[in-house]
């Protein structure tokens, strides 16, 4: 399991991580992957028949907390974007599709990095500051005073609010990965349990030989 240290001024905030070693390609099961993500979307759809966005995210724990950062949700855009608005589930790269499957189903926030990519142990950590960081495409951001965010020896690799950066996300030749599930102050811990948990069933069914194990923090 890679090596992750999570600081003082976290403690409220439950938090969770899968690291999943896939073998090859061929290995994969991905029909059985995608055809189990249209019965999971499915399900939600049925779940929401009179979808309100205030009714089902007004008050919802993630949208308070990034609300706070004069931020919205980024997986509730996602959800209405694929769930009401046409917006097809991706299939270019399984590995990255699962944490979004699991946002989708779960509405819970995860991501994805690639440990070969990693320098050293994690850092998790409160920022307070805004600290600059290079994101995928060269994108410039920077975390947030109360942002919950994650360090390596070679610099800032997540914020919560602001997302991944360049150096560790994921590729598409990425087989050795980290996935972050993030929780709330305001979420229990179960949540993140549960989330967890469904993570390693959608990698099971993806990947039955990949070797996989997690940790709550």
């Amino acid at each position: 399991m890679i090596r992750m240290h999570k600081q003082t001024g976290l403690e409220h905030i439950p938090f969770g991580v899968v690291e999943v070693r896939y073998p090859a390609r061929e290995q994969w099961r991905e029909e059985d992957f995608f055809a189990l993500a249209a019965e999971e979307l499915e399900a939600c759809r049925r779940r929401y028949p009179d979808y309100e966005r205030k009714a089902v995210f007004g008050e919802h724990p993630y949208v308070r907390f990034f609300k706070k950062f004069k931020k919205t949700y980024p997986v509730l855009l996602q959800f209405e974007s694929v769930m009401f608005k046409g917006q097809p589930f991706p299939a270019d790269n399984p590995v990255t599709a699962v944490p979004f499957l699991l946002e989708l189903t779960t509405l819970v926030l995860s991501g994805t990095h690639d440990v070969e990519r990693l320098q050293g142990p994690v850092t998790l950590y409160p920022a307070t500051e805004k600290e600059p960081f290079q994101g995928r495409g060269g994108r410039e951001l920077h975390t947030y005073p109360g942002d919950f965010c994650a360090r390596d020896e070679g610099g800032i690799i997540f914020s919560a609010i602001a997302g991944t950066d360049g150096r560790t996300c994921a590729w598409p030749e990425s087989r050795h990965v980290f996935y972050p599930v993030f929780g709330t102050p305001e979420l229990p811990a179960s949540v993140i349990e549960q989330a967890v948990e469904k993570l390693e069933g959608y990698v099971s069914v993806l990947a039955p030989q990949a070797a996989v194990e997690s940790a709550l923090l």
